[in-house]
């Protein structure tokens, strides 16, 4: 089964962002999330077009947050990526004539569009600096010698 984790890569990013004070470079920030430089420019360009992030082009350049991280929720950035499929769970279309089918659709269509709902409606009370402040407490709670034991990036 394909699980897409855009919103949760896109989430790490800019809580990765949010730990710098400078802008990070795209090439930084992908080194952080083991992936390319240009898949960082394509999310990231979606965020800056939603007004979540913005970017400075030469030296000292990069990527930041445009907002405050108590002003996102993670319903916002669920939106800015364009709203992917929540549910990895569909139902049958074999034989739409079959009024069994029918049935079971209309209730697993009530079921996926309820825990959707309820879903979207937690999101919308997550807000960025809550993410922030639960890795600092988890970040806290761990002995480290540095930030970096616990922030690759």
């Amino acid at each position: 089964m394909n699980r897409d984790s855009r919103l949760s890569g896109v989430l790490h990013v800019l809580l990765h962002m949010a730990e710098r004070r400078d802008p990070m470079t795209s090439e930084a920030l992908a080194q952080a999330m083991q992936t390319h430089p240009v898949v960082i420019r394509r999310i990231l360009g979606g965020l800056r077009d939603a007004g979540f992030v913005r970017s400075e082009k030469g030296h000292g350049g990069g990527w930041t947050i445009q907002r405050a991280l108590g002003d996102i929720t993670m319903r916002d950035i669920y939106d800015a990526i364009g709203r992917p499929a929540l549910m990895a769970m569909g139902h049958r279309t074999d034989a739409p004539g079959c009024l069994v089918e029918q049935a079971v659709n209309a209730a697993l269509d009530t079921s996926f569009r309820d825990a959707e709902a309820l879903l979207l409606e937690r999101f919308a009370q997550v807000t960025l600096a809550e993410l922030a402040a639960d890795f600092h407490a988890r970040m806290a709670a761990r002995p480290a010698t540095s930030v970096k034991d616990h922030v690759h990036g």
